[in-house]
């Protein structure tokens, strides 16, 4: 099996340690030979990881796609705003690109990404790393085999823990909508894809409800709250969303690392990486995180940042066979995953996709027995448990074969995108949203 080279633009939580660290488990499969990344930092630690030469190194993506062809593909993990021009000018230079999830900021944008691939012919894959999961396949092979015969109700949620809402999206780089996007793009255009794939039933009606409701000054539990958790905070030892607690004290894993059996005592800063590894460059010193604290967004109390996103939000849909969608997003859950219930004829689908446990209960109703299944999962080599890994095999298996399509190519993940967007439309306006009409327009 030949050895695939790769390009990347942006060095980050995504390109290099995701991304990058398959290639360095995987070395007769894939290496990494090109880097484009203007944090220095980053870029130096990555160039090191990968024994990149000198002229392979560059701080910016235009200096990389000005030169010669470098790389049978490219991978593009920027920033959501930045993943339009990158991935355009790579397309156009003959790159076959990965690019994460969401593909763009804009509807418009969107869809020009969709039509340049399309248009290039080459191949546009979306880190919809879901879909590639064994716990989502099974779930789907379960719905399209007529195991629950005919699929009325469909209620999914994703449960986005506190400390994580609090690190992302109101400390974080998707905590404001015109920097970044929706939260309902930025974080459920994973969620809207699954339910789309694995009922496998177009959407035709859709409506959405959602606020800010917790992380803001109206929400402070008392007025003399300071900037910063880091600046003599009166109530910091009782916070749930202290930074020094999140950051230095580990106090959301501690109970994750007792369920699953880590000892008492042990230091958990061996084994929690992100999101500490945002904070300060990589550098996971305790006092380079304690000086991020007290320099950078994320040492910033919760209730006096400039957030607007929202922090709940549930969308309704229609499908055209008729199913019943209901999809909660919220930011104030104790763990962090996804749960889903699925209603049909003859049984009932319930999961839990969860950090520390993946479980799928089939209730059948002519029986009255349940059937349990715990998905073969390795959780914890990546995040997402076997997603990452599952994606950038199909991948590099799609450059292989040279074809043009994925199973989350482009134009199958721009319907996500969609829904994400009428969903935001519809909870701004109250409007119902014909998702025929929407769809229509937003391709023309």
């Amino acid at each position: 099996m030949a050895r695939l080279k790769l390009a990347l633009i942006g060095a980050g939580n995504r390109g290099a340690d995701v991304y990058g660290q398959y290639a360095l488990k995987h070395p007769d499969e894939v290496e990494f030979v090109a880097l484009a990344e203007p944090v220095a930092a980053r870029r130096e630690r990555f160039a090191m990881a990968h024994e990149l030469e000198p002229e392979a190194i560059f701080s910016s993506w235009e200096a990389m796609l000005g030169g010669p062809k470098r790389a049978d593909a490219m991978v593009i993990t920027t920033q959501d705003s930045d993943h339009l021009r990158p991935t355009l000018a790579a397309l156009a230079a003959g790159y076959d690109v990965l690019l994460e999830k969401p593909m763009a900021t804009t509807l418009a944008d969107c869809v020009a990404l969709v039509k340049a691939a399309e248009q290039a012919g080459r191949i546009l894959q979306i880190c919809h790393v879901l879909r590639y999961t064994n716990f989502f396949r099974m779930v789907r092979d379960f719905v399209q085999s007529g195991r629950l015969g005919q699929v009325a109700v469909y209620e999914h949620r994703e449960n986005v823990s506190y400390w994580h809402m609090a690190h992302s999206f109101v400390r974080g780089n998707w905590r404001r909508k015109d920097q970044s996007s929706p939260m309902i793009l930025a974080k459920s255009c994973h969620d809207l894809d699954l339910i789309t794939w694995i009922l496998g039933e177009e959407v035709t009606r859709l409506s959405s409800v959602g606020t800010l409701r917790h992380h803001r000054v109206e929400s402070a539990p008392r007025p003399d709250l300071p900037a910063r958790c880091t600046d003599g905070c009166p109530i910091e030892a009782e916070c749930p969303f202290s930074a020094p607690g999140i950051y230095l004290d580990f106090r959301p894993w501690r109970p994750l690392a007792a369920a699953m059996g880590v000892p008492e005592g042990f230091d958990l800063a061996n084994v929690v990486t992100w999101p500490n590894s945002t904070l300060a460059d990589g550098n996971l010193d305790p006092a380079a995180i304690r000086h991020a604290l007290e320099t950078g967004p994320y040492g910033r109390c919760v209730y006096h940042t400039d957030n607007d996103v929202v922090d709940n939000q549930i969308v309704t849909m229609q499908t055209a066979a008729g199913t019943s969608v209901g999809f909660f997003m919220h930011g104030h859950s104790h763990e962090e995953g996804r749960t889903l219930r699925i209603d049909g004829s003859r049984a009932t689908l319930e999961g839990a996709y969860m950090i520390a446990r993946q479980e799928i209960r089939i209730h059948d109703h002519l029986t009255g027995q349940t059937e349990v299944f715990y998905p073969a999962e390795k959780a914890g080599e990546f995040s997402h448990a076997d997603g990452d890994r599952g994606l950038m095999t199909a991948f590099l298996e799609t450059l292989r074969r040279g074809e043009t399509s994925a199973l989350t190519d482009a134009r199958a993940s721009l319907e996500s995108h969609l829904l994400a967007f009428a969903a935001e439309q519809a909870r701004l306006t109250g409007a119902s949203i014909d998702m025929a009409a929407f769809r229509a327009e937003a391709l023309r």
